[in-house]
């Protein structure tokens, strides 16, 4: 797929529509780095929107643990179509073989970043602009206020643009992260690993909600994961809003007694 990514995206350097000189240097890297890393974050939030997508990229989110290992632990259909996301950059004049070099560095610092050998401290001051293991250990958590935050790689600028933002709380003030899905998996078997998800959506498709129209079950295969047509499951952000008006409740009823 590597082969596949460097043809594709080398047509799309054909096509650019600028043509860097000797004396832009500084700025032709800099729009390969952050570029790069602002459509990953595009493909990332796209993962994460998606059920469709989702199901390749959990293979990313259903271990338990959270450790350098984890950051090796590749979606593995995801280099199918992943690439598409970068062609911009082609279109911009940055050859392809620079694109994936600037993906392949700002991979390794995301990687690095899953860990818990490094305390939200830290991000007092290097995560205003970067990602941080404490960013990174919150889009791994499956509590509900973690719930598809921080989808950054290497800046976290856009997730504060952007409004996917989320700190890591002190453990104190909020429950303790919890790793994995939401559901943790029974069978922990590679196969099931890799393709649980695709099973649900198969189920859902053809068995479980087989007795409704087309439209609907398409909604199963590619709205958000945890959608439902009768509320019997929610997304991500139906269970955040439902979360912070619990909080808000409880806060008014410590109020009325104090």
């Amino acid at each position: 797929m590597k082969g596949i990514s460097f043809f594709v995206l080398s047509y799309f350097y054909q096509k650019r529509i600028i043509d860097w000189e000797g004396n832009q240097y500084w700025a032709y890297w800099a729009l390969a780095f952050l570029g790069q890393d602002f459509l990953y974050y595009l493909q990332h939030y796209f993962d994460h929107s998606s059920r469709f997508f989702w199901a390749i990229h959990v293979t990313h989110h259903n271990s338990e643990y959270y450790n350098i290992s984890t950051g090796f632990r590749s979606s593995v259909l995801q280099p199918l179509y992943r690439y598409i996301f970068f062609i911009p950059l082609a279109f911009l004049g940055i050859e392809a073989l620079h694109i994936i070099f600037a993906y392949a560095m700002i991979q390794n610092y995301g990687t690095l970043c899953h860990t818990n050998f490094i305390n939200n401290k830290f991000s007092k001051w290097w995560g205003i602009l970067f990602v941080t293991p404490s960013h990174h250990r919150v889009h791994h958590a499956s509590n509900t206020k973690y719930l598809d935050k921080n989808m950054g790689m290497f800046l976290i600028i856009w997730d504060k643009m952007f409004g996917t933002f989320q700190a890591e709380e002190n453990e104190e003030d909020y429950e303790k992260i919890k790793y994995g899905l939401t559901k943790p998996l029974e069978d922990k078997g590679p196969i099931n690993i890799i393709f649980h998800e695709w099973k649900e959506i198969y189920n859902d498709f053809f068995h479980r909600k087989k007795h409704l129209p087309l439209s609907i079950r398409l909604k199963y295969v590619f709205m958000p994961p945890g959608w439902s047509h009768d509320g019997s499951s929610k997304t991500s952000k139906e269970l955040q809003r439902e979360l912070k008006n619990t909080t808000q409740e409880v806060r008014l009823e410590k109020i009325k007694v104090e």
